[in-house]
Parts: C-alpha cells; sequence; structure tokens
C-alpha cells in the first residue's frame, strides 16, 4: 500500500498494518484515496476535518449567483446604435444569470404615440431571440412600459 502525508508528500510503500501503526502513532486516519490503483494509495490525514472541507465546498457551490432584475432604460425615439449598446449591455448581465427588464419611458406627447414603444420592445426581443426569451410581455405602468427577458 502507498501511503501520502497529508501536505501531499508521498512516504512510500508499507504493509497495511505498518501504514495503521504511522497514521495512530500521528494521531491521524488512514483514508484509503484510490483503491483501483497497484499498489492502492492511502493518505494520513485527519477525517473530520476532511469530512467538513468537503462539506463546506458543496455546501459553497450551491449557493452560486442570486438573481437580480436589471433595469435598462430606452425612449420611443432611441436610434439603431444606441439600441445595439443597449442590448450589448443586456446581453451581459444575461450571461451573468439575471433577469433584464426594459423599461421604455414616454415623455409628453409620446403617451399618445404607445404603440412605438411597443414595436421598439418587440425589435429587442428580436434582436435578443438567440440568447433571451421574454418572460413577461409588454405591459403599460403609467408613463412607462416594461418587458422582462430571462436567459434561455
Amino acid at each position: 500500500m502507498r501511503v501520502v502525508s497529508d501536505t501531499g508528500g508521498q512516504i512510500g510503500v508499507f504493509p497495511v498494518q505498518e501504514a495503521l501503526r504511522m497514521a495512530h502513532d500521528q494521531e491521524l486516519d488512514l483514508v484509503e484515496v484510490a483503491a483501483d490503483a497497484r499498489p492502492p494509495v492511502c493518505r494520513i490525514l485527519d477525517f473530520g476535518k476532511y469530512k467538513y472541507e468537503q462539506k463546506k465546498k458543496t455546501r459553497g457551490s450551491k449557493k452560486g449567483h442570486p438573481t437580480k432584475l436589471k433595469g435598462v432604460r430606452l425612449h420611443p425615439k432611441t436610434e439603431q446604435h444606441d439600441l445595439e449598446v443597449k442590448t450589448n449591455q443586456a446581453r451581459g448581465f444575461l450571461e451573468d444569470g439575471d433577469k433584464v427588464q426594459f423599461t421604455v419611458v414616454f415623455r409628453g406627447r409620446e403617451m399618445a404615440r404607445q404603440d412605438l414603444g411597443a414595436t421598439l420592445l418587440q425589435k429587442i426581443a428580436a434582436m435578443m431571440q438567440d440568447v433571451a426569451k421574454v418572460e413577461k410581455m409588454p405591459h403599460v405602468e403609467g408613463r412607462r412600459m416594461h418587458m422582462i427577458v430571462t436567459r434561455k
């Protein structure tokens, strides 16, 4: 049996009883790491500490990135280039795992042309269809029209 210390250095090849005695002398545990290898590989380490660290790693990996709602504001008369800049910004938010809310803000007499806002949001949805899907269709709240998209 090949024995490795908890710091990673290889100690050597020993019979099982000798390896157990070495672990007992150091007040540590002998843990088999690779049973399929010839000779089998074992580690001398504190098994309770090892299990705690493994549990901590799995708990940390579960958390991940919390989903946030990021906002992108537009106006009905937003030009094509500005629209591309805003959608590229939204793509970055989606890649980070966030949702994106597009808001078209109407000023003054623009309220009479809400169809321009709806057309703009449909255009955005078409531009982003390769990476996003519309979660909430465009709807009007006061002087604002909202649409929420999420990652596909």
